[in-house]
């Protein structure tokens, strides 16, 4: 990393989407920090299945911001090297980066899969300094809290047992709740989580779930949902649809069943995570299956995209600091 005052205070390696399906490591420069930002050097940064295979493949809806070349990701952790005077952190800290909107020439949405990043102090949240790798699944808890705090019911039905599905079911069991039933219609990511276990639907033959939150992002899995709901029961979409959703009414109507739309986290919900892990109610390990030298990109995102066996792959950031 080179910092140097004048027209950019900070060159930083990048992964950058050139365009859908081609992306480079590269350096990239960053604004200058000011009084409030923090300069952060990354150690692990995660990928999403769900957002940046969007972005990859080019079926991201339109949103503000978007664009090509773009540097992705919302899930660093690292350690701040440069601390501005009202940003609230001093030099060493460990803590988590959702993104930044500070490169150069490039768009950043959403900005955090870069060996260095310039960002605010806001942003950033506190982590302990035992916490490594799984700290890039701290925006995955969020998303996950916010959707059972939208809800007027504990989960009783996951639909999905990847990252975001089991950390869904490990809070709900952490706040005193059942564990719920998980579907996964892929058998090789059915076992090996703690608090949920996945099953296929198939092999469910109830019909009465008072809540379900689906985190599958299947457009075709409505009907189903409400077939499979009590009669005035809850559905929460928690996973992100690329293509038009839609139910048949009659069933529905019948059950008389809320459908819930789930968005992204806010600062309050990372907050209240943040605050579940120091008091140790909320674990996330054993959710990372694999990590990638940064140099290895791409092979990183074939595997985090096509392989089942990968619950959530990082990236490792050592080699570059």
């Amino acid at each position: 990393m080179d910092h140097r005052r004048g027209t950019q205070a900070v060159n930083a390696d990048a992964v950058v989407f050139e365009e859908p399906g081609r992306l480079e490591v590269r350096r990239v420069a960053l604004r200058d920090p000011g009084p409030g930002d923090v300069v952060v050097r990354t150690l692990w940064s995660g990928v999403s299945t769900g957002t940046e295979r969007l972005l990859w493949t080019g079926r991201m809806p339109p949103f503000p911001g978007l664009g090509y070349p773009l540097i992705p990701g919302y899930e660093a952790v690292g350690t701040v090297v440069v601390a501005g005077s009202d940003s609230g952190f001093t030099g060493g800290e460990r803590v988590f980066v959702p993104g930044t909107t500070a490169w150069e020439g490039v768009r950043g949405l959403f900005g955090a899969t870069g060996s260095d990043l310039v960002v605010e102090g806001t942003r950033c949240l506190r982590l302990p300094d035992e916490v490594e790798e799984d700290g890039s699944l701290m925006a995955l808890a969020a998303t996950a809290y916010h959707a059972l705090a939208l809800a007027d019911r504990p989960p009783e039905l996951i639909v999905g047992h990847g990252a975001l599905g089991r950390l869904l079911a490990r809070l709900t069991v952490s706040a005193g709740q059942e564990p719920p039933t998980v579907w996964e219609k892929n058998p090789v990511r059915q076992g090996g989580a703690r608090g949920s276990g996945g099953v296929d639907a198939s092999d469910d033959g109830r019909h009465d779930y008072g809540c379900i939150v689906d985190v599958s992002g299947d457009v075709g899995l409505l009907d189903t949902l409400v077939e499979r709901s009590a009669r005035g029961g809850e559905i929460v979409l928690a996973g992100f649809y690329d293509e038009r959703v839609s139910f048949e009414f009659p069933p529905a109507f019948i059950k008389e069943v809320t459908l819930r739309i789930a968005a992204e986290w806010s600062p309050p919900d990372l907050a209240a995570v943040g605050g579940l892990i120091l008091d140790g109610s909320l674990e996330l390990d054993g959710l990372v299956t694999h990590r990638v030298p940064v140099q290895r990109a791409a092979d990183a995102y074939r595997i985090a995209f096509e392989d089942p066996d990968c619950v959530k792959m990082t990236l490792d950031w050592s080699s570059t600091a």
